[in-house]
């Protein structure tokens, strides 16, 4: 599970029910290209926050560290961990500090914040209690931080796996809902109103039907308005206690906030992103499952299922695309992990959605796991995606840094944002595996065409991070 970046790259390339997405998204908005889905020093160009859950820090295993790529024409990158200056704690052997990421404007100041989960932080005796923190953002960039207070320490573990942000009562305020493992997949959801002295605007807990709490709780969890309302639902991500399978649940927002009345469940798989595909004014529900085979839904390499919204939530059927669909390059094969993460965007500017899916179990030329990503484009007349005309890039590809290289795993996290200010969103590249784990970021910008084309990567022996045991850099972004 995402988690642990080494347990979220095993249970996506193995089958196993297990989940591997990325979270967030920001208040009821949809992602455009020329809104930024987080601006942290409110320059108007979108930053990207990377991490490194595995880093070591100081010689302690796997305390964690969160990389920030600040946008503009002059890309900068800022590690933070529990040593940085104002970060609350310090970082400690397991903390697993950027397990999860979720961004939001928490105290409504102008800046994006980022909220960051420790989930093996020790909380006094209480091993594994888990921990979340809120760095707060500023013209400078990020800056200090506050711990949020956890409702019930000593009763559960991994605090904070996952998060996610959402205006999910509408009051314009962005909230975050906290997840955690225990006996019950209780849900924390966080009122908007956050002070840096650890206030909030009061604070409900949510009970997720069917799915199981022992273990792992609720795996992820996602964001959007599927129903138009003008409040983000949420959608939740777990183990079903009914059939032990993976289960989908979409949860509404309502005035008070997430509401378990009405809920209904989706398709299985890793929820990875909300966004109005067809220009109807709904959100729609992006899911990958990445099986092969032994669940409802599944196809040989994966598949991704589009849930359409309208005015009473999800309904339907959904579209599946995989590789074998007319104009998806590529075939499905056993392992592929085709939908592992996905993220839309509007990479070719023309106004509509586009979807990049993440195949990190990919087989290339005889590399096992080097990985891949394919862009698949919205119609031009605003109808929904396309398959026609999708795109395959690998490490091998023109114009994308390095090779293709057994386990690398490119593609294993997707982001698309709009990191240069030109009006189109280029893609961000997860490859956790490079360098024996290490990991790598990859930043494709986007060209007038829709391609996609990069410089260089980034490393952890470019950000100055140790590269002792698996950082695995690249594992989740914060979307």
């Amino acid at each position: 599970m995402r988690l642990a970046a080494a347990t979220a790259a095993a249970a996506a390339l193995t089958g196993g029910l297990l989940t591997v997405t990325a979270t967030t998204a920001s208040a009821a908005e949809p992602p455009t290209a020329t809104r930024p889905d987080a601006d942290f020093n409110g320059d108007g160009d979108a930053d990207l926050a990377t991490s490194a859950s595995h880093a070591h820090v100081n010689g302690k295993d796997s305390a964690g560290q969160v990389v920030v790529t600040y946008g503009g024409t002059q890309r900068r990158h800022v590690t933070y961990s529990q040593n940085s200056s104002g970060v609350p704690g310090s970082a400690e052997k397991g903390d697993f500090f950027g397990a999860d990421t979720a961004y939001g404007d928490f105290d409504r100041d102008g800046y994006d914040d980022l909220a960051v989960a420790a989930i093996g932080e020790d909380v006094g005796s209480d091993v594994d209690g888990g921990t979340v923190q809120i760095l707060w953002g500023s013209k400078n960039g990020l800056s200090g931080g506050t711990t949020l207070k956890d409702p019930r320490p000593t009763k559960h573990d991994f605090f904070g796996g996952p998060i996610q942000a959402g205006d999910f009562n509408g009051d314009g305020k962005d909230d975050l809902a906290i997840g955690s493992s225990s006996g019950a997949a209780t849900i924390d959801v966080y009122k908007g109103g956050f002070t840096r002295g650890g206030g909030t605007g009061g604070r409900y807990t949510v009970l997720p039907p069917i799915i199981s709490g022992e273990d792992a709780g609720p795996i992820n969890l996602h964001s959007g308005d599927i129903d138009g309302d003008g409040r983000d639902d949420l959608i939740v991500d777990g183990f079903s206690t009914g059939d032990g399978y993976n289960a989908n649940l979409w949860l509404p927002g309502s005035a008070s906030g997430v509401t378990t009345d009405g809920v209904q469940r989706l398709p299985g798989g890793h929820i990875t992103d909300v966004g109005d595909t067809d220009s109807d004014g709904y959100g729609d529900i992006i899911i990958g499952l990445t099986w092969d085979e032994g669940i409802s839904g599944a196809r040989k390499g994966g598949s991704v299922h589009v849930v359409k919204g309208n005015a009473n939530g999800p309904y339907g059927g959904s579209d599946v695309i995989t590789q074998d669909s007319s104009g998806v390059p590529g075939s499905g094969e056993n392992g592929d992990s085709f939908g592992a993460e996905l993220d839309l965007g509007d990479i070719n500017g023309d106004g509509h959605l586009d979807l990049v899916v993440g195949s990190p179990g990919e087989n290339l030329d005889g590399v096992t796991d080097a990985g891949s990503i394919t862009v698949i484009y919205g119609a031009a007349d605003g109808s929904g995606l396309s398959t026609a005309g999708s795109k395959l890039y690998s490490q091998n590809s023109p114009g994308v840094p390095n090779t293709n290289e057994k386990h690398d795993f490119f593609g294993l996290d997707v982001h698309v944002d709009d990191l240069n200010g030109d009006g189109r969103g280029d893609v961000a590249v997860g490859a956790s595996g490079e360098n024996s784990g290490n990991g790598a970021l990859y930043v494709l910008d986007a060209k007038q065409s829709g391609s996609l084309s990069g410089t260089s990567g980034v490393y952890p022996s470019t950000l100055g991070m140790s590269d002792a045991g698996s950082p695995s850099l690249g594992a989740n972004f914060a979307d």
